[in-house]
């Protein structure tokens, strides 16, 4: 039988001979997977929020735990890497390392040290068990369903603070239904976390060959959409945009023209069905100054500040999580607000290295879904893959949008989406690899 191995760097898609049987390939520990399924549910669900007892037994901090120490005692008994090989790896393994490097130098040494230790360090360990154990199809799937069934809950949480009347107190007539809780506590966090879910639901919705399946990945997304919009978010809208403009034109690109015009047509036939005062939220996008929240303005404002302080800190910033006291200094007066803005936010705290960091792995994750799609473009045999590939796209070009708009810097949005390119990229592999191992059997 020949043996195979998988190239890294440019041709890390294209398999090779004289290294590793195919029979060796392993996918690693069921546990750690499965742990690590439970951790992504937990994180976008936050059952502790609900049932207190869960606090208790730190169910998150249990779930990953278990998953990397089994992770780590399976890769060390059968000698394997305990992280995959991949740039996206080394540039997330760079900007973590620049952002330890330029702690000393915080405005607030103990409060960067515990948004490094609580949360920064934790999004890497989960970018990188997601690059690690995500290695096949199988496996790829399994997560993304996961992802999935969690807009469920998220979505209809959305819909009964709507249907309820559950709204936040704006001071104005802007009606702002109340968030979920956990990672999506706000409207604005719920619209983000939604909309990262979205590309991943449509995935299932054009893979899963179940009827049944289909069914619950088209109400998935319908169900998301609808929350997206009932939220008010104007980031929100503008990122469901960007979802739908490339989904429209990734449909007509398949010759779906069909499929995209009756899309077209509902998105205007339900256009008179909106909430009211939705097109005037919407309004303040363009014309800043009609904002009656007066949070338009101040975000504008905060950017020009933001800017200043880059200018002032362009190398080192002021340190990890220190944006909103450098913007305090700057304004000359407290108002304890983060920028909106994660480009500004890595600028400001890690300097423009940190930036160029956060820049770089987003737009490599970006290309690797991207060098995916263009390898399967052709293959029947690969079509999950390939539309598994654009999803990745869409979502990781709909985060680059989220990111000029929220403070999300630190947290797993882009950590997760990224670490979904990475697996992307197992299971070709792993999906290559098992093909040369069919042929090779039959030949």
């Amino acid at each position: 039988m020949a043996e195979l191995t998988i190239a890294t760097g440019q041709n890390w898609w294209r398999p090779q001979p004289q290294a590793v049987p195919a029979r060796a390939v392993r996918e690693g520990s069921n546990v750690a997977f499965f742990s690590l399924v439970a951790f992504t549910i937990i994180l976008l669900l936050a059952p502790q929020s609900f049932f207190p007892i869960l606090k208790a037994v730190r169910i998150a901090f249990l779930a990953a735990g278990i998953a990397a120490l089994v992770h780590v005692f399976d890769a060390t008994a059968t000698r394997r890497p305990l992280v995959g090989s991949s740039s996206e790896m080394a540039i997330a393994l760079a900007l973590l390392t620049w952002a330890v490097m330029t702690t000393p130098f915080s405005m607030w040494l103990g409060g960067s040290v515990k948004l490094l230790t609580d949360q920064y360090v934790k999004t890497f360990v989960f970018f990188g068990l997601i690059g690690t154990l995500v290695t096949t199809k199988d496996r790829l799937r399994t997560l993304a369903w996961a992802l999935a069934f969690c807009a469920i809950p998220l979505a209809a949480m959305a819909v009964e603070h709507f249907l309820s009347g559950d709204f936040l107190n704006t001071g104005t007539s802007i009606r702002r239904i109340s968030g979920y809780t956990g990672l999506s506590g706000n409207p604005n966090d719920l619209a983000l976390t939604l909309n990262m879910l979205i590309p991943i639901a449509g995935v299932l919705l054009f893979t899963t060959r179940s009827a049944i399946g289909r069914v619950v990945a088209g109400v998935t997304l319908l169900l998301a959409t609808c929350a997206v919009i009932l939220t008010f978010s104007r980031a929100g809208f503008v990122t469901l945009g960007t979802i739908a403009v490339l989904a429209l034109i990734s449909l007509a690109r398949r010759r779906a023209a069909g499929i995209a015009a009756l899309v077209v047509v509902g998105a205007l036939a339900v256009t008179p069905m909106l909430p009211v005062g939705y097109i005037d939220r919407l309004s303040t996008i363009a014309d800043i100054q009609s904002d009656p929240t007066g949070s338009a303005q101040g975000r504008w404002k905060d950017f020009h500040v933001a800017v200043g302080v880059v200018a002032a800190h362009p190398i080192l910033g002021v340190g990890l999580g220190q944006d909103i006291l450098a913007l305090n200094e700057a304004r000359g007066r407290a108002t304890w607000r983060s920028v909106h803005n994660a480009y500004l936010e890595y600028a400001v705290d890690l300097g423009l290295p940190g930036l160029a960091l956060f820049v770089w792995l987003l737009v490599a994750s970006f290309m690797s879904a991207r060098a995916v799609k263009r390898r399967t473009a052709n293959d029947p045999d690969a079509y999950e893959l390939n539309v598994f590939a654009l999803g990745v796209q869409i979502a990781l070009a709909a985060f680059a949008v989220a990111a000029f708009f929220h403070p999300i810097a630190y947290q797993f949005y882009l950590f997760c989406v990224a670490g979904l390119a990475v697996a992307l990229k197992n299971a070709y592999r792993s999906d290559a690899l098992a093909r040369l191992a069919v042929q090779d059997h039959a030949s």
